[in-house]
Parts: structure tokens; C-alpha cells; sequence
């Protein structure tokens, strides 16, 4: 709505016992805001949250959150082709591979290349359910020390906090679940028959095995990043006490 001067002073006029209560100014700017249509919102204190909310009560929402995020990403990557048809986590071949791959294709013949490609994602696949767990434990050991900092953080600061702190010992746990997956998935046939007579320094298995770990938790991390922040930001996300008590702030 066009403020004009004469609506103004009539509002102004209309209201002179006001001022009374109150200074000319703070009256003008009350009138202001009606006349534009809109109300000033109350400043936060300092712009933090959890100000009222103890470490613990910070802590439980924020495992809470990774719990839910864990759950729901193990089982969307779990599934068939949760890895392998997904863009932002498909796993490649291994960097020494890559070039086999790529002159094998330009022959016609990357059959074998190809098949251990996708026998590194079923892997992953196959165990992205069993590292639900493995989180899960992990994350009983998360301390309060910096819980109102992730808290107040950017949208992934627990997914982040999680990832930095628990890395060493999630990739020990999950180590022989992912170099059994690999060899049950038949990876390391695979690659035996792709690498056949060629001059490659290091042991294939191992070799593939870390290199499905790390991706495959890339991966997951990078989804979990993903459920936290919707959970921070989306009040339909939380969907126990803990969660509402500790993001609605």
C-alpha cells in the first residue's frame, strides 16, 4: 500500500491521546509499520540457540539426529543399485584401473572392467545395512564437550563432527565387513582376471577394499550431511520430543 503524508498525519491525529503513553517517534514508527502493512520482529537475544537446553539434552537431539539419518541412508544405499545407479555415489574403479578401463572401451572390450566396477558397488551395497550398527555404537561414545558449538553450527556441523572425530574407528569396524562383501560380491575375481599378467605392485584385495571403504563411507556421510540438515531446518522432520525440544530453538 502507497504511504502518502496526509494518511500519515490523519492516523497521527486520530490518535493524539497516544502520545501520552508513549514517544512521538516510537508512536510515527508504529503508525509506519501498520501503513506499510507489516510488523517488526523481535530481535533474538544473541542469534544462538539452546541457550535454555543443557549439554545433555544437546547431545541426546543431535544423536538422535545422526541415529534417524543412519537408519535411512544404510537403507537407501543398502538396497540393489542403491550405489550403483546413484550418480552422487557410484564408486569407480580404482585410479590404477581407470586407464585399463578406458583403453579396454575404445577396443570394444571392457567387459571385464565393467563387471568389476559394478562388483565394487554391490560390495558397498552389501554393506552399507551392517554399518547401521557400527554408527550406531559409535555414537554413544560422542562427548558434550562441543555439543552447543555443532549445535550451532552450519546445517551438517554434527554430520561433520562425526565424520572428523569417529573416521579411525568406523573404518576398523567396518574394514572385514567390506573385505568380505568385496570378495563375496566377486570383486576380487574380477580384478584377477582384469589385472592377469599385468606388472601391478600390492595386493589386489586389500587394495580393493580400501578403496570401497572410503567411498562407500563418502557416501554415506554425504547423505547423512543431507538428513541432518532437513531435520534442522524441516519442524516435520523431528519426529520425537528429543528432536523438537532441542531444533525448535
Amino acid at each position: 500500500m502507497r504511504v502518502t503524508a496526509l494518511s500519515i498525519m490523519l492516523a497521527l491525529a486520530a490518535a493524539l491521546p497516544a502520545f501520552a503513553q508513549g514517544s512521538l517517534k516510537d508512536f510515527g514508527n508504529s503508525v509506519l509499520q501498520r501503513q506499510l502493512g507489516g510488523t517488526s520482529a523481535p530481535a533474538a537475544a544473541d542469534g544462538r540457540s539452546g541457550q535454555n537446553l543443557s549439554s545433555g539434552d544437546i547431545a541426546s537431539g543431535l544423536k538422535e539426529a545422526l541415529r534417524l539419518g543412519t537408519e535411512k541412508v544404510t537403507a537407501q544405499l543398502g538396497r540393489a543399485d542403491g550405489y550403483n545407479l546413484d550418480p552422487q555415489v557410484h564408486i569407480p574403479l580404482p585410479d590404477t584401473l581407470k586407464s585399463v578401463q578406458g583403453g579396454l572401451k575404445m577396443a570394444g572390450l571392457s567387459g571385464v572392467a565393467d563387471e568389476l566396477e559394478l562388483k565394487l558397488n554391490r560390495a558397498a551395497e552389501a554393506a552399507a545395512p551392517e554399518a547401521r550398527r557400527i554408527f550406531w555404537n559409535a555414537l554413544e561414545k560422542m562427548t558434550l564437550t562441543d555439543a552447543r558449538a555443532v549445535l550451532n553450527g552450519p546445517l551438517d556441523a554434527a554430520t561433520q563432527y562425526f565424520r572428523r572425530t569417529m573416521s579411525p574407528d568406523l573404518k576398523s569396524a567396518m574394514r572385514p565387513i567390506v573385505d568380505r562383501t568385496v570378495a563375496d560380491a566377486g570383486a576380487v575375481k574380477s580384478y584377477d582376471s582384469l589385472t592377469k599378467g599385468m606388472p601391478l605392485a600390492g595386493d589386489g584385495r586389500s587394495m580393493l577394499t580400501d578403496h570401497v571403504l572410503e567411498r562407500g563411507l563418502a557416501g554415506l556421510f554425504a547423505y547423512l550431511a543431507r538428513e541432518e540438515a532437513a531435520i534442522r531446518s524441516d519442524p516435520a522432520r523431528r519426529t520425537s520430543d528429543i528432536l523438537r525440544k532441542v531444533f525448535a530453538n
